[in-house]
């Protein structure tokens, strides 16, 4: 396992993994968010000719992921999905697949991309409990203050400069404020989103999961 940094909220000892992912290891649940597959299909049927690997690319990852962890569920916060537009024969065969190469269920919270389209086996779900965890797609805070929030939708990354250099890296951002916790987008052909710098950020570079002060 890569190196991965941690935050304890309530009974949920939470894994902020350099894979761009969240790992709860007492319940087995692997959470990640904004896939985005299909983006390239869409691009392309606009004319604009992006390469069509980004998709393989992310399914490896995820399928690499789940075979380090075994996870009991997977659940991808919003997002699956560019468009409906992108949603090709040969991608929704790819996602019928998902969960026997994963070894394990996966659920889908339905994200605003995700909205008029029809997967079959997997039914977009509203925002909701798992244990100390409430699970959406877009941030919110939960009624009950014991909970957490893990969100994904604004695809959060830290804009760092030093000495005239500027540099993006994909983060997890904790407001402890709104008790929300944004996880970076998993997709290969997703951009970021810079984040306030009041919010506790931890980047990932080199395999890393790592603080920023």
């Amino acid at each position: 396992m890569q190196a991965a940094a941690s935050i304890q909220w309530g009974d949920a000892q939470l894994q902020l993994l350099p894979q761009r992912a969240l790992w709860e290891a007492n319940s087995g649940l692997l959470l990640l968010a904004d896939l985005h597959l299909g983006k390239a299909e869409h691009f392309q049927a606009n004319g604009i000719p992006l390469p069509g690997d980004g998709d393989l690319s992310t399914l490896n990852a995820l399928v690499e992921l789940a075979a380090q962890l075994q996870p009991r569920t997977v659940v991808v916060l919003g997002d699956l999905i560019h468009s409906r537009q992108g949603l090709t024969t040969a991608l929704r065969a790819k996602i019928s697949v998902l969960p026997e190469l994963l070894g394990c269920p996966m659920e889908l919270i339905g994200g605003n991309h995700d909205r008029g389209s029809w997967l079959e086996g997997m039914v977009a779900q509203p925002a909701q409990r798992y244990g100390d965890l409430w699970l959406s797609h877009e941030p919110c805070t939960p009624r009950d203050p014991a909970l957490l929030n893990v969100a994904g939708h604004l695809h959060p990354v830290a804009a760092l400069s030093g000495n005239g250099d500027r540099l993006r890296l994909p983060c997890f951002a904790l407001d402890t404020s709104m008790r929300c916790l944004l996880l970076p987008s998993f997709g290969a052909l997703t951009g970021g989103h810079p984040v306030a710098a009041s919010l506790q950020r931890w980047v990932i570079a080199d395999q890393q999961v790592l603080a920023l002060p």
